[in-house]
């Protein structure tokens, strides 16, 4: 399986400033919060829905070496364990 050409560091600021300033407004709507989005930081393409996995193959078809950041649309963390998710505010 090939990897992406960018290393993890690289990937988190892409992909927070992907969604901050060009993501959020579009998908952070009543009937996405608390969906799952995973977005390639190197084309900006992004999918939507409840399972990481199915999301994050979605752009691995498009792109097998994609470069792949996760939000959970409306929260702080993609998951929470040992503790409670916690919804951001605009």
């Amino acid at each position: 399986m090939p990897y992406p050409k960018l290393n993890d560091e690289e990937i988190i600021q892409r992909g927070k400033e992907l969604y901050e300033k060009h993501i959020r407004p579009q998908v952070e709507t009543e009937e996405n919060i608390g969906k799952l989005i995973s977005i390639n930081v190197e084309t900006g393409e992004y999918e939507i829905g409840d399972d990481l996995l199915i999301t994050s193959r979605r752009l691995q078809v498009k792109q097998a070496d994609a470069a792949i950041w996760a939000e959970r649309i409306g929260y702080d963390a993609v998951y929470a364990i040992g503790g409670t998710l916690v919804r951001t505010v605009e």
